[in-house]
């Protein structure tokens, strides 16, 4: 639900701060007031597109934020979880948007994050549904009304069940499919599979080989010079330098001599005890040293022809890489599984009948529920069409043929149905049927599809009829109808008025009517009022709009200037009076129905 809205530079409108509650909120007030602005704001929040001209003239951006309650539609937390907009503080979420004047480029934003416009539009359609008197969106979308249908049905849970078949469905023919094109190629496949096995058994490959076979080869290419390294540094620790005619101490000795001057000093001054320490552990770290120096030099023994066979191991290794493409362990896993995949391609013939034997299962099981649904759609449709059509009769249109349509396509692929099994009907996830909405306006007219009405008004009034039927299982809060009764007359207003506040029961509902009839049912009214700023004289001039929450006297008023103009009569404003009180009796009696959307009367 829209709990605030605010609005700053965006067409006529300077600053808009409006505070939104739950049920049926009107909006009235002049033509060109900016009533249809509001709506356009909020149309941008939802992700529509956006134009420079929107931007305020003088102003350098628009900017158009709203806050949002989400305990009316949590199943929005999973989605905004997955694009990372989300934290557990509370349950609101904010969208904005700011256009610039120059560009007209915008940037979005939920909960103050920038995202990119699919993202909003995303986010913002499961918010606010816009219907204008020429546009139903989603509800002149052929595409949804098998949503619609099943939703106003019931029908959901077993329409998963179906999806749940269809997938099963897809899986085992994916699985034959891959069967099939690997049955073209499996004799030369089990070839190369064998291949590999014998080359790998045959070069006795091991993990960590090649590694181990470079380092021994710079071992061995190096080993005389490691070998004079290793005496020249046996020589220091132990023998020291020779020289004519001098011999200089070893390492050792020289550092056994500091040792025991040290300890003599320790004798005499015990504060250089920990020193002494030092020095003898310094003498026997060099002597380990040595110790592993002289254990090293008699452990090496270069093998010159060594170096030829670690080449021409590594050449067989790295020959067998080239052949099979990858790594010794990559090599070596194909290889583990080879032998596995080499029975089942031998006995792939078995397998792809066992898989056809359960594709024409799983296909006569998805069949027979799909048929199930298309039964049971046709039942729905048929009350769904009875509903539409009285309730547009209670709106002028006596005439209406509305019709749910259902239709087939035939598919070699598709699944037969249990009272006609010759036959293979297209189906995917949502089942068997293609669904249409139907209708006929006037008398000797034939059914067309919804989306190709032409008149506005029908459209408008269509629509009405068709939200206030389908209003339970509308999952968008926030409904926003824009000026949907014109081409209603009178008699109908108080009709239409029922109606919206009857979704109202169900949903947060903002509508800008020009109805008197239709805003005397608001629980909530505001007005929209455009005033001319500055002076003429130097042509500096603005246009600005404004908006005021009626109560009392001040909705009598509102609704006396709508049925009458200004200056507002007596007769008017009791005649506005008896509308306030007639909606009044007509919602206090109906409020025992709230569970349910207003149908028929």
């Amino acid at each position: 639900m829209l709990l605030e809205l605010n609005i700053r530079d965006f067409a006529i409108i300077n600053q808009l701060h409006l505070r939104l509650g739950a049920g049926f909120i009107v909006l009235t007030g002049e033509t060109g007031a900016g009533k249809s602005i509001i709506i356009d704001a909020l149309g941008t929040l939802r992700g529509d597109k956006t134009d420079p001209t929107f931007v305020s003239a003088g102003a350098e951006r628009a900017r158009i934020e709203g806050v949002f309650s989400l305990t009316d539609r949590p199943d929005v937390i999973p989605l905004l979880q997955d694009f990372g907009l989300w934290d557990d503080a509370d349950d609101t979420l904010i969208l904005s948007r700011e256009i610039n004047a120059e560009s007209g480029r915008s940037v979005a934003r939920i909960n103050g994050r920038a995202v990119n416009s699919s993202i909003l539009r995303e986010v913002g359609g499961r918010l606010v549904d816009i219907h204008g008197q020429h546009d139903g969106l989603s509800l002149f979308n052929a595409r949804t009304h098998v949503d619609m249908l099943d939703r106003y049905g019931g029908l959901l849970p077993l329409r998963e069940t179906v999806a749940s078949k269809v997938a099963e469905l897809q899986k085992v023919r994916d699985e034959l499919t891959k069967m099939r094109e690997a049955a073209t190629r499996r004799t030369e496949r089990i070839e190369e599979l064998r291949f590999l096995l014998e080359d790998v058994q045959a070069a006795q490959l091991r993990l960590g080989e090649e590694e181990e076979l470079t380092q021994e080869r710079s071992l061995v290419q190096n080993g005389a010079r490691i070998h004079e390294i290793v005496l020249e540094t046996y020589a220091l620790l132990y023998d020291g330098e020779q020289s004519e005619p001098h011999t200089t101490q070893s390492i050792i000795e020289m550092m056994g001599s500091v040792s025991a001057l040290l300890e003599e000093l320790a004798r005499l001054d015990t504060s250089r005890n920990a020193m002494l320490e030092q020095s003898r552990e310094l003498l026997f770290s060099l002597e380990e040293i040595a110790t592993g120096i002289r254990a090293y030099r008699d452990s090496i023994d270069f093998d010159a022809s060594r170096l030829d066979e670690i080449e021409d191991r590594l050449t067989v290794i790295r020959n067998i890489q080239r052949r099979h493409r990858g790594t010794i362990e990559q090599i070596l896993e194909r290889a583990e599984s080879a032998e596995a995949e080499i029975d089942r391609l031998i006995h792939s013939e078995e397998h792809m009948a066992d898989l056809e034997t359960q594709e024409a299962m799983i296909r006569t099981d998805l069949g027979t529920l799909a048929g199930t649904l298309s039964q049971k759609r046709c039942t729905a449709g048929n009350q769904l069409a009875k509903a539409v059509e009285e309730a547009v009769r209670e709106l002028s249109m006596p005439h209406v043929q509305f019709y749910v349509n259902i239709n087939h396509a035939d598919d070699l692929n598709g699944v037969p149905l249990p009272n006609a099994e010759d036959r293979r009907l297209a189906f995917d996830k949502t089942g068997i049927d293609q669904v249409e909405f139907m209708l006929s306006p006037n008398p000797g007219e034939p059914l067309k599809p919804l989306a190709r009405i032409a008149s506005g008004g029908e459209s408008a009034r269509l629509l009405l009829a068709l939200k206030s039927i389908l209003s339970r299982v509308d999952d968008v809060p926030t409904l926003v109808f824009d000026e949907v009764d014109v081409g209603v007359g009178g008699r109908a207003g108080q009709v239409v008025g029922e109606k919206l506040w009857g979704i109202s029961t169900q949903h947060q509902v903002i509508c800008i009517t020009h109805l008197p009839q239709v805003a005397a049912f608001g629980d909530t009214h505001f007005t929209i009022v455009k005033h001319v700023l500055g002076s003429s004289l130097n042509d500096d001039l603005r246009t600005r709009t404004n908006i005021h929450s009626l109560i009392g006297e001040q909705r009598t008023e509102e609704l006396a200037a709508m049925l009458d103009g200004t200056p507002v009569s007596d007769h008017s404003r009791r005649s506005a009076q008896e509308m306030l009180d007639r909606a009044q009796v007509l919602k206090q009696k109906n409020a025992r129905e709230v569970q349910q959307p207003l149908l028929v009367r």
